[in-house]
């Protein structure tokens, strides 16, 4: 299991405590917000594109959306969700539980400037069911993220 994974990954640090998991439903923002009883914009959402041949994640808070001109400019292709039924071959965790966290080591990971607003976030763990508090500073360590991006809008 994909949560194995993350926890796994997470001992390494002795951080394999801090994740939670529920008796419901995680997989959207809305049910993570819910379970966590937090606001749906401090769910750190992970989100996996095709970058010619390359898969990627970026990581926005719940309430970004992806703004298709900023990803353009930045990454000099159209914005294309990798599909369902290929995110954990291409990845290594399934929808629902995609994190940047123990993930295949070709993924780079971005984090977007959406989620600097908030001193922690929620993101997935590996399961439809998981997540881990973690800082921002933290998010960026666990994450390997490449960088910081300006690609979504109306946060």
């Amino acid at each position: 299991m994909a949560i194995e994974k993350v926890r796994k990954y997470f001992k390494q640090w002795n951080m394999e405590d801090r994740i939670q998991e529920f008796n419901v439903s995680s997989a959207t923002v809305e049910l993570a917000a819910e379970a966590l009883g937090c606001e749906p914009e401090r769910i750190a959402k992970s989100l996996a594109f095709k970058v010619e041949d390359d898969s990627i994640l970026v990581v926005a808070a719940g309430d970004a959306k992806v703004d298709n001109g900023k990803f353009k400019n930045k990454f000099k292709t159209k914005a294309k969700m990798i599909a369902q039924n290929e995110v954990e071959e291409l990845i290594g965790h399934g929808v629902g539980g995609v994190c940047p966290f123990a993930i295949h080591e070709n993924v780079d990971v971005y984090l977007d400037i959406s989620l600097k607003r908030f001193q922690t976030v929620f993101p997935a763990c590996g399961s439809s069911n998981s997540t881990i508090e973690l800082t921002i500073e933290e998010l960026e360590r666990y994450a390997k993220s490449n960088q910081w991006v300006d690609v979504c809008k109306n946060w």
